[in-house]
């Protein structure tokens, strides 16, 4: 065991001799050694290692590796356009290191915008909008770098930590504009073939260059018969600037089509059969259609042609817009009726359709129809009225 009357001597390594950190060098390790004996020769020796671990501060702030940088970009593109280089002697990767760039001026329409990479710690200036040369050619920059963590308080950003982007736009042939696209008009259905639509308009954004342009069509026509089912659709159409490159511009013209009241009503079902001895006198409940659409479509309206002799058989009723009743008023004889009903749409003007509904009246036994009496009756109706017309003939001859 060591005596209990000890002298300590404290050593440290080359790395630990000097006051304050090394930047590049985290830790520390110290040897520390204890001798007993006031020291001497004669007596015990006992060392241990002591590791200190420093804590970087944020003393050195970030310089941009030059102060003025170039850059080239097409007018029209996004993506970056160019990296800066910083340069900062404190430990990498940490907040004392990592750059945070801005852009402080030059950057009203918010074309432009910059990231840092975190790989490289380099800012990536980006356009995020496209430029227009003919707006403008060029773009001055002023940007800025500060690290995540702030500055020790006797250290301070200086003029290094700023610097200047030169931003060059060149030129390129672009297509020519539409004015205004997508171009909308409405036409109605019918409308002749030949009939011009639309004259369009379209400019060129490069200004500042002698091109010869090359129409495919100005106006744009009606070649075929449009089809009313369709009531809305575009045509696309191009202009072509002969430049260098040659560039195209493409247009949309969206026609609405308006529906023009060309379509008669139909009625459906045009085949009613009843029996004679139906207690209940309604005959058939009538349906109709229009090929048109609304407003030339229902409500509809729905009538009787006029009804000859002392006593009205037939009365129609509206059920709802597109539907009405037909019913008896009186029974009838077995025989086949034919009854002119008349259905008028709601268009402007109106159309009317005089469709013949055919009812039969059959003998109804034990809940079988027999039509056939009816179909009988009728026939020998049209020859009786042959056979007189056949004898007045003969009379008179």
């Amino acid at each position: 065991s060591l005596p209990s009357s000890t002298e300590r001597k404290i050593s440290d390594q080359e790395e630990g001799r000097k006051e304050g950190r090394k930047e590049g060098i985290p830790k520390y390790e110290l040897i520390i050694e204890a001798k007993d004996m006031g020291g001497l020769d004669v007596g015990l020796t006992g060392t241990a290692t002591a590791t200190i671990m420093i804590d970087d501060k944020n003393d050195h702030p970030p310089e941009f590796t030059k102060k003025e940088f170039q850059a080239i970009v097409k007018e029209g593109v996004t993506g970056v356009i160019v990296n800066i280089t910083v340069r900062d002697q404190d430990d990498p990767v940490t907040g004392a290191w990592r750059a945070v760039y801005t852009i402080i001026n030059g950057n009203p329409g918010q074309s432009f915008e910059i990231h840092t990479n975190p790989k490289t710690n380099e800012g990536m200036l980006s356009v995020v909008k496209p430029l227009d040369y003919e707006i403008s050619a060029f773009h001055t920059l002023l940007i800025k770098v500060e690290n995540e963590d702030p500055l020790v308080p006797d250290v301070a950003y200086g003029p290094s930590s700023t610097a200047t982007v030169q931003i060059t736009v060149l030129d390129v042939n672009e297509g020519p504009v539409f004015h205004p696209d997508p171009m909308t008009v409405t036409k109605q259905e019918n409308i002749p073939i030949g009939s011009v639509v639309l004259t369009v308009n379209a400019t060129d954004p490069d200004t500042l260059q002698h091109q010869t342009i090359s129409i495919i069509r100005e106006s744009i026509y009606v070649k075929d018969c449009i089809n009313k089912n369709i009531f809305l659709f575009f045509l696309f159409f191009f202009f072509f600037w002969i430049g260098n490159p040659p560039a195209t511009g493409t247009g949309t013209l969206q026609i609405t089509l308006e529906d023009v009241n060309d379509n008669a009503p139909s009625l459906y079902p045009t085949l009613a059969k009843v029996c004679d001895d139906a207690k209940d006198l309604s005959v058939v409940v009538l349906g109709a259609s229009d090929k048109d659409i609304h407003p030339n479509t229902d409500p509809f309206k729905f009538e009787l042609s006029k009804q000859y002799g002392p006593d009205k058989v037939w009365k129609i009723t509206k059920i709802n817009n597109t539907h009405a009743q037909v019913s008896l008023l009186q029974k009838l004889k077995k025989a086949n009726y034919n009854i002119p009903v008349l259905v008028t749409d709601s268009g402007k003007p109106p159309l009317t359709n005089n469709t013949e509904l055919k009812v039969q009246v059959c003998s109804c036994k034990k809940s079988k129809m027999d039509c056939s009496a009816a179909d009988a009756l009728s026939i020998s109706m049209a020859l009786i009225i042959v056979f007189s017309l056949s004898s007045l003939f003969c009379k008179f001859s």
